[in-house]
Formats: C-alpha cells, sequence, structure tokens
C-alpha cells in the first residue's frame, strides 16, 4: 500500500479555508440548480419543498462524513484511500476507478450544460455550442496546470459571483411571492414527494471531490470539517431559496419548468434575465468542472502510485508540482467524449446517467468506509450509518445505469488477476 508520508511532498498544502468552502460548493452546485427546482415542483407541486427541506438535512450527515474522513486521513487519493484503509487494495482501487472514469464523462457534461445556455440566446448551432463547450474546459484544464493555488483563487471568485447572481436571483422573486401559489400543496400526492426526493440527490452529489484535495488543504484536521460544514450551510440555503421562490411565483409548469430560474429572474428584469442566467450557468459550469477535474487528476496520480494504472498517470510538472499525467488522460477523454456527443452516437440525457452511477457507488465505498474508520467518533459513526442507508435505498433507482460501476469493478478485478500472473510468471534473479 502507498505509504502516505510519501505523497506529501507531492502536493504543496496551500488551500485555506475560504478556498476549501468555495472548492466544495463548486462541486456540489451544479447545473442542478437551474434546472431541478422548477422540474421537481412540476412533479409534486409546492409540496417539493418538503423534499428540499428533508434532503437539505439528510446531505449533512454525508457530508460530515466526507469531511472527517478527509480531517483524519487527508490523501490524494480521497475516498478510495478511505476505502483502502478500511477494506484493503482491491475496493480502494476499484472505488478509484469510479471516480476517475466518471469525470472524464462528467466534466465535457458540465462544458456543453453551460455552453447550451449561451447557444440558445445567440442561435447558435452544434458546432458553436461544442465549440464554446471545448473553451470551457479548456481554460479548466489550464488553471489546473499551474496549481491548485491559481485553481483555488479562482474557485473563489467564481463560487463568490455564482452565490451573487442567484441571491439576486431569489431577491428580485421576492416582490412576486403569492402565498396563493402554495394551494393546493400537495396536488399528486405524497409518492410525487419520494419520486422528488430521489431526483434531488443528483442536486447534492460532490462532497467526494474535495475529498481527493484534502492533503492540500492548510491544516486538514480543522479546515475539512470547518469547510464541509460552512459549505453544507450555504448549499442548503441556495437550494432551498430558490426552489421555495419557484414555487411561490409559480415558475414552473407547462413548458418551463426545464427553465425556472430563468422564468423567476425575468419576472422582475425582463429579457436580461435570461443573460443572468447564462452567465450564471457558465460560472457554475466552469466552478465544478474545476472542482472534478482538480480531484480526478490527483486520483489518476494516486493511482498510478498504487501500480494499477498507467506510469504516465503519475507524471507531475517539474515546475508547478501538478498531475499533468492525469490531466492529459481528463484531455483525451474529453474529446472523445464531445465527438461522441456531437456524432450523436449517444445523447446527452444517456450519457450524463453513467457518471450519476459511479459518483453513487464512490458515496456508497465512502459510507461504508465511514462506518469502519470512524467507530471511535460517535457523531462520525451516526452519520457515516445515515448515508450508508440513504445511499444504498436510493441506488435501485439508477435503472440500467446502475450496471456501469459492475463492469468496471469486473475490469478492475481482471487488470489485478492479469498484473499477479504476470509478476508470478516474471523469472526471479
Amino acid at each position: 500500500m502507498l505509504n502516505q508520508d510519501s505523497t506529501k511532498s507531492a502536493f504543496r498544502q496551500t488551500l485555506s479555508l475560504p478556498q476549501i468552502v468555495a472548492l466544495y460548493i463548486g462541486a456540489v452546485v451544479g447545473s442542478g440548480i437551474l434546472l431541478i427546482p422548477g422540474l421537481t415542483a412540476d412533479i409534486a407541486g409546492p409540496a417539493s419543498i418538503v423534499a428540499w427541506l428533508v434532503m437539505s438535512i439528510l446531505v449533512i450527515p454525508m457530508a460530515i462524513t466526507m469531511g472527517l474522513l478527509s480531517a483524519r486521513h487527508p490523501h490524494s487519493g480521497g475516498v478510495s484511500h478511505f476505502v483502502r484503509l478500511a477494506f484493503g487494495d482491491r475496493f480502494g482501487n476499484a472505488v478509484g476507478w469510479f471516480f476517475l472514469l466518471a469525470v472524464p464523462i462528467g466534466g465535457p457534461i458540465l462544458a456543453v450544460t453551460g455552453a447550451k445556455y449561451f447557444a440558445i440566446l445567440m442561435n447558435w448551432g452544434e458546432v458553436q455550442t461544442i465549440a464554446v463547450a471545448a473553451l470551457i474546459f479548456f481554460i479548466v484544464l489550464g488553471m489546473n496546470v499551474f496549481g491548485l493555488h491559481v485553481a483555488g483563487k479562482v474557485q473563489t471568485v467564481v463560487v463568490s459571483l455564482i452565490m451573487a447572481i442567484i441571491l439576486l436571483a431569489i431577491g428580485t422573486a421576492i416582490p412576486h411571492f403569492d402565498a396563493k401559489n402554495f394551494s393546493p400543496f400537495m396536488p399528486n400526492g405524497w409518492l410525487s414527494v419520494m419520486q422528488t426526493a430521489v431526483l434531488l440527490f443528483w442536486c447534492f452529489i460532490g462532497w467526494e471531490a474535495v475529498t481527493h484535495l484534502s492533503q492540500e488543504f492548510v491544516n486538514p484536521q480543522k479546515n475539512a470539517i470547518r469547510g464541509v460544514l460552512w459549505s453544507a450551510g450555504v448549499v442548503a440555503l441556495l437550494y432551498f431559496g430558490v426552489a421555495f421562490l419557484t414555487v411561490g411565483t409559480h415558475s414552473y409548469g407547462q413548458q418551463i419548468s426545464g427553465a425556472s430560474l430563468s422564468v423567476m429572474v425575468q419576472l422582475t428584469l425582463g429579457p436580461i434575465g435570461g443573460w443572468i442566467v447564462a452567465v450564471t450557468a457558465l460560472f457554475i459550469c466552469i466552478a465544478s468542472a474545476n472542482a472534478y477535474v482538480s480531484a480526478a487528476s490527483r486520483i489518476a496520480y494516486a493511482l498510478s502510485q498504487e501500480g494499477i494504472a498507467p506510469k504516465w498517470f503519475g507524471l507531475l510538472h517539474p515546475r508547478y508540482q501538478t498531475p499533468i499525467g492525469g490531466l492529459a488522460f481528463i484531455t483525451i477523454s474529453f474529446i472523445v467524449v464531445l465527438y461522441v456527443l456531437a456524432s450523436g452516437l449517444i445523447s446527452f440525457s444517456q450519457l450524463i446517467q453513467l457518471p450519476n452511477a459511479t459518483f453513487f457507488a464512490t458515496y456508497i465505498g465512502g459510507c461504508l468506509a465511514g462506518v469502519r474508520l470512524l467507530r471511535d467518533s460517535r457523531l462520525g459513526h451516526l452519520c457515516a450509518w445515515i448515508s450508508l442507508v440513504v445511499s444504498l435505498g436510493l441506488y435501485p433507482f439508477l435503472g440500467w445505469s446502475g450496471l456501469y460501476p459492475v463492469g468496471i469493478l469486473v475490469l478492475v478485478n481482471v487488470w489485478e488477476w492479469k498484473k499477479r500472473r504476470m509478476s508470478l510468471r516474471a523469472p526471479t534473479t
């Protein structure tokens, strides 16, 4: 197993508490805030805010579990390292590959999502949309080449802008609030609220990403848990505020649910509101992609050090000491995924289900590790159990995409089996 001390010199402790909070918020507040409030209100009506409130509470144990594990075991391997400590190399390696093979798909999806908002406003075609998506993603890759000291500062600025714009949207919607929009409160029954809660889980995925950067936290024993608590509170307030006012202004229904935030903003600001939402989408996609690319490049480095990924995954920049091998892998994968999307070989909605499944599997592994590694912490042990039960309960709703992590697990085991056979056949000296 990789000696933790041997990796401490590879990355520098440069991320302060504000930057940690910004990375967490950037990882969690994704494009869901632009789409999900209207869609959930369409499914469950005003009662959807109950699901938002419940999920905002249930996500706190998950965030605390990841924060405590990061504080106790800071490592570039993130969740895979926690699982390795708890259950051994085989399972740790599998979780590492879950995360690594999710980001090269999820990153391009984020870039395309941001580009589409501008494409709609500008009446662009597919070529222009793909070009803007490529520009977004290569900006993120460039930031990561120069290291988290630069990327962390950029993330702080970007997340601050995201929060300002979302707060502006909430503020401009308040004058249009009408309590009558909450009646009837539950038009489609409790089952619709449960369906909404499952959908909302995707809005809160992201806590696992920043665990891969914990080795670069300044004072990780204190700042990891502080960062996760601050960011959990901010994220919950932002999501609930947008969801509550989406219902309160009735900015959903028929053909407008998928653009509810834009509709809500335009109540006061008119057409300029569409541009505000487009800029928000751009900031959100940059922030989310930045957090995940940073994390994935480091898990690629960790897997290379473990000997279960190609050696070039472990290449570091000679000056900035950043994992350029992992970034190169992500770049190659991004080009392939972008080509697949542009060629129409697979639809956007089909592709997005794959990273969702691997992130889910990563959470389950992290929660299982938390149950074992946090036994001496009453709070940590309880939070790990709650998170595990919630994750396992929702996993069957993934459908066919739930097989993707299973396929990765099979491939990892075949890789390790072949590696053992080759080592046994190697001549001894």
